[in-house]
């Protein structure tokens, strides 16, 4: 692991934004005073506006979705850290539909209040706002953890599919009950050989054993409550399906949409052997993997690890999820299985 290539850490964000959106003029643009980012053509049938947000270190999560078919407007926040309630509000404002806008949110604290306090400004000028919360990551499924599962790879699936609603003239009570049930469909799990560097010191997040694997680690390097030994990617695939499957009650003939996700520093070609593995896996359950993503997609800086999301689905969710959308990041997306 290396320095970054930055000019300074703490002007990182701002300039990467920048250059984002002078890569993608066609599809966004970046409001810089208010700290948003806005789809450019939103289709003409929405009712509903569709804003999300998170951290920044995670693209293309969440700039990268915005676009004709997906999100109307994405909040950037430092690296790691939610968005000020500011910034979303704004957003929000400028994409607010006939009915409303629809926040898409990740279970952390700080993303959780900060969109509830714009929620709460936007109900006192009038404007309807509906929550769907994304809590997919088996690692924090327990009762000893109080804020439960933490939203990952699943955002990006429910992003996808609500943009896909949306665009059907749905309205925000019909949107948020659609959300809510597929991110309860929905479950991942991640794990990593080494953390991200941080950009302020140039130095890994934690430190593991060589050979060691960190299992069930967090999107913003938090560690995980199991470090492993050495395993091959079998054992370990075998390990992330049971607890998927096993979180979903997924039984024999269920569709599944498979992402395997790439956490920043980890090759295709790694990725390419997990889909292999897991999908041998999903088969000899009984289960079919009628849909696949793989790539980066929710990242953690450069940390050396992968996520598995699965989505147990129906024929009205991959309805949703084959719909044509146009973002940076889901620009002629193949329709696989």
């Amino acid at each position: 692991m290396g320095l970054y290539f930055v000019n300074a850490a703490d002007e990182l964000v701002g300039e990467a934004l920048a250059g984002f959106a002078r890569a993608h003029a066609e599809h966004i643009r970046w409001d810089e005073r208010d700290g948003y980012v806005q789809a450019l053509e939103p289709a003409p049938t929405r009712r509903v506006g569709l804003v999300s947000g998170g951290g920044s270190g995670h693209e293309p999560l969440h700039t990268g979705y915005v676009g004709t078919g997906m999100l109307d407007a994405a909040c950037p926040g430092r690296v790691f850290a939610s968005p000020h309630n500011r910034q979303i509000l704004a957003a929000s404002r400028a994409v607010a539909g006939s009915d409303g806008v629809l926040h898409v949110v990740k279970n952390y604290t700080g993303d959780k209040i900060n969109f509830g306090i714009a929620a709460e400004r936007l109900a006192r000028e009038g404007i309807a706002c509906g929550r769907v919360l994304v809590d997919d990551d088996v690692a924090t499924e327990s009762d000893e953890v109080a804020t439960g599962r933490r939203g990952t790879g699943a955002t990006v699936l429910v992003e996808k599919i609500l943009g896909a609603a949306a665009d059907t003239g749905m309205g925000l009570a019909d949107l948020v009950a659609l959300g809510t049930d597929v991110a309860a469909r929905c479950r991942s799990i991640a794990v990593a050989s080494a953390a991200h560097t941080s950009p302020a010191t140039g130095r890994p997040a934690f430190d593991l054993p060589p050979g060691a694997v960190e299992y069930g680690v967090g999107i913003h390097g938090e560690r995980a409550r199991h470090t492993l030994a050495e395993r091959s990617l079998r054992d370990l695939a075998e390990d992330m399906v049971a607890a998927l499957a096993g979180s979903l009650d997924l039984g024999p003939r269920a569709q599944v949409v498979l992402l395997v996700n790439g956490l920043g520093g980890v090759t295709r070609l790694e990725l390419y052997a997990v889909l292999g593995e897991v999908t041998r896996l999903l088969d000899k359950r009984g289960a079919a993997t009628v849909r696949t993503l793989v790539g980066d997609y929710v990242t953690a800086l450069d940390m050396r690890g992968f996520s598995l999301t699965l989505l147990a689905a129906d024929d009205a969710t991959l309805a949703y999820y084959d719909a044509p959308a146009s973002a940076p990041a889901w620009c002629g997306r193949p329709r696989a299985g």
